[in-house]
């Protein structure tokens, strides 16, 4: 298996210490904090090491503080129900004694029911659309060198976007994105790592659509952003190693919060899992190189 992917899989197993706390390290790709994705799939993986025969269908997460990536993070689970055919967990994320997330992910014992959904939206398949890595040298010359090792850096995933991507436009555009997505090799046919890896890649890209109609960058310097919450449901049984399109779509920004939502469908058009997201999303002065207010701790 490819090494990125693998020290990823490994990543998000995380290491029991007592029966309910498991223990998990960090890895820097590019952001001032620990990746947030990364602390919602390990919360996920903590959960479901304490659920045996159901499957996770639903996630809420908030985010409390930045995560430290020298430390390691402590994921403490209570087993809040059991009931006939739904399980509850909370997971409490913890680095220096305080909390930096808390999660709940409910769990079902899976059964047929009633079937519809929203249609596969109408762009390009993944094959000829460029990886997110290919970017014209004539861009990356123009960004801040880190965020140039942010976007050539080797990743677990291929991103390929329908549309072109722009690092320093100040154009404003439509709210929405869709992008292609898989992990880099094939994976085992675990369905509990399939969507700690869907917990994970979710992250990537959501909140900045709402930046888009704005002209703002976080290349330029002028737009903090900080996830506050996360969500996630799992609707049918899906494969990171296959093509999934995320579709994503902001309708609303205000309060120096943006909202956004996507959509993940697999090549045969089935919509296998959603997402929402707030966050903050608050205006710089770059002359002044500091926000208009000031973040408290993270937000």
């Amino acid at each position: 298996m490819h090494p990125v992917l693998q020290d990823l899989i490994t990543l998000l197993k995380l290491e029991r210490i007592e029966e309910n706390i498991f223990r998990g390290d960090s890895r820097d790709i590019g952001s001032p904090q620990v990746f947030g994705g990364q602390v919602v799939g390990q919360a996920l993986s903590a959960a479901q090491h304490t659920v045996e025969g159901r499957v996770a269908h639903s996630l809420h997460a908030y985010f409390l503080r930045r995560g430290d990536m020298n430390a390691p993070i402590i994921y403490d689970v209570d087993r809040a129900r059991d009931g006939g055919s739904f399980s509850n967990r909370r997971v409490v994320a913890i680095q220096h004694g305080r909390p930096i997330l808390n999660l709940a992910a409910s769990f079902q014992n899976p059964e047929e029911g009633l079937e519809h959904q929203a249609d596969l939206p109408d762009v390009p398949p993944p094959e000829g659309l460029k990886d997110l890595t290919e970017v014209a040298a004539d861009v990356l010359e123009n960004i801040p060198m880190k965020i140039r090792r942010f976007m050539t850096r080797k990743r677990p995933f291929e991103f390929r976007p329908v549309d072109p991507v722009s690092f320093d436009e100040r154009e404003t555009l439509p709210p929405q994105k869709h992008v292609w997505v898989r992990t880099v090799d094939r994976l085992s046919d675990d369905h509990a790592l399939h969507q700690n890896l869907l917990a994970y890649v979710s992250d990537f890209e959501l909140l900045a659509t709402s930046t888009l109609p704005h002209g703002l960058s976080f290349t330029r310097g002028n737009v903090i952003m900080a996830s506050l919450d996360h969500a996630l449901w799992f609707h049918r049984e899906f494969r990171m190693d296959d093509w999934l399109l995320y579709s994503m779509d902001s309708p609303n920004a205000s309060g120096a919060r943006g909202f956004a939502r996507g959509q993940l469908f697999d090549r045969e058009g089935r919509l296998v899992a959603s997402t929402s997201q707030e966050g903050l999303v608050r205006v710089v002065d770059p002359s002044l190189k500091k926000p208009r207010s000031d973040p408290a701790d993270q937000a």
